[in-house]
């Protein structure tokens, strides 16, 4: 068992299972309220293991026992003296699950207060570490929470992710994360003569009408989309099976994959993205949200406009607006998952409750950080409540557009290799697309990156 553990950790050769809704399996007990008893035979370390600062800092915003934080963010404490320390890595190139997994592989050996007691996972690998064979974290009702009651109102999709092959769920979130399409009120007035989402809506509601939209703007001077790499997400999120199957090493390059290669290059030729943006998360990108750029519109969920967008955005206030996307889809989520082997699962209960399963605390996540949260009452509520129209948006409450869309969404099949196949596949054909290799060179560097990256993948299969 030790071997195929090893095996499946550091390689991921074994991909989930059946996403179905979740059972459960011998709820231990109930919600709790207050602190733990520092006398509980609690661990006096929490290590906390993460890709970015976000979980941190939702945790803090919403655990009230966190007494303080360290200046450089790297350890809080708690009024009961126990200490979190939090280890982050980045996601890029699969960084953060290395060090994650050799953490993982040590858990039985390693010194109590030197375990992990909690992790982050993308939506593009959690299934990775939710596997019942895997075994490396928690059913929820092992700590005692019950998900048919604790977290009765999240949305189905995310409980769905959070199970392991067996109906069991293993992890939990905060966040959905369905998208909408971001756009330029100035330049819509210019084009359209109007910036009410309703009226853009209608000229953003399918690929087919979106292309002609976009031939409007190229006419007035502007692109619709920054880069090929913006619209990925409504084309992956859309396959019809997942990349690896379970049980197997082959992966199917769905044919949704190749229409947005197909597209991507038709948009490209015809002058709708802006061609000095390659790709995403750098300069150029970060530039076609000033206020001086020529893109029209963005695809992002709630996270996407205020990490990047905001930021990014140097004119006045109320100068974008949402609207529904051409296609519904969702990009992201971080879930939250117990260790197997902690030896503070009272402490583990109580944040894990905090963070995703308190209406409070979910609101106020969504009022300080415009998350959406994964909570159905919550967003309905938020959807009709103007204390949630966003300044950026020019007083527009987006979760009018989030929550429908969140409502309607069933996510693409995943399997554990789904981080590195959306990484590399954009950036192989993001070449192509760019005009420095033809299209079976494309398909070449795919194939070979895809084996360094998963040595144990034994076929590529592409679509006839």
């Amino acid at each position: 068992m030790k071997k195929k553990i090893v095996g499946i950790l550091l390689t991921a050769a074994v991909a989930a299972g059946t996403l179905a809704g979740c059972g459960s399996r011998n709820p231990s007990g109930s919600q709790t309220s207050g602190s733990v008893d520092p006398d509980s035979g609690e661990g006096a370390v929490i290590n906390i293991y993460s890709f970015n600062d976000e979980l941190r800092n939702r945790i803090t915003a919403v655990y009230p026992e966190i007494a303080e934080t360290s200046e450089d963010g790297t350890t809080s404490t708690l009024i009961d003296g126990t200490v979190i320390n939090w280890i982050i890595n980045p996601n890029q190139d699969g960084v953060y699950q290395n060090k994650l997994d050799e953490a993982l592989l040590a858990q039985g050996s390693a010194a109590a207060d030197s375990k992990v007691d909690i992790f982050a996972a993308e939506v593009d690998y959690v299934v990775k570490y939710t596997d019942a064979d895997t075994n490396v974290a928690l059913p929820l009702t092992d700590l005692g929470i019950d998900p048919n009651t604790d977290l009765a109102d999240q949305f189905d999709f995310t409980k769905s992710v959070s199970c392991d092959q067996n109906g069991v769920q293993r992890a939990t979130t905060w966040q959905a994360c369905p998208g909408v399409l971001v756009y330029r009120r100035d330049i819509a007035k210019e084009v359209f003569g109007t910036d009410d989402p309703a009226e853009i809506g209608e000229k953003t509601k399918d690929w087919a009408v979106m292309k002609e939209t976009a031939e409007e703007l190229k006419e007035h001077g502007y692109y619709t989309f920054a880069s090929y790499a913006d619209t990925f997400r409504t084309y992956s999120n859309n396959v019809a099976e997942a990349w690896v199957a379970p049980g197997t090493t082959t992966i199917k390059v769905d044919q949704k994959i190749l229409d947005w290669v197909a597209d991507s290059k038709e948009w490209l030729d015809a002058g709708y993205f802006d061609p000095a943006v390659k790709g995403q998360w750098n300069s150029d990108w970060y530039s076609a949200m000033g206020s001086g750029s020529k893109v029209f519109a963005f695809l992002f969920p709630a996270w996407g406009i205020d990490t990047q967008m905001v930021p990014n955005w140097k004119g006045e206030a109320g100068s974008w607006a949402v609207t529904n996307a051409p296609l519904t889809y969702n990009w992201g989520g971080t879930y939250v998952l117990a260790a197997e082997g902690t030896d503070n699962p009272a402490h583990v209960k109580e944040i894990l409750l905090a963070l995703t399963a308190d209406a409070d605390n979910l609101t106020m996540i969504s009022k300080t950080y415009a998350d959406f949260t994964n909570a159905k009452t919550v967003m309905q509520n938020a959807a009709a409540d103007d204390e949630f129209a966003s300044d950026f948006l020019g007083g527009q409450n987006p979760y009018a557009y989030f929550t429908p869309s969140a409502d309607n969404l069933k996510l693409a099949p995943l399997s554990a290799y789904d981080q590195g196949c959306v990484e590399l596949i954009q950036n192989a054909f993001g070449d192509y697309l760019q005009g420095e290799i033809d299209y079976d060179r494309a398909k070449s560097n795919f194939e070979v990156a895809i084996v360094e990256r998963y040595p144990e993948i034994t076929e590529i299969q592409w679509p006839q």
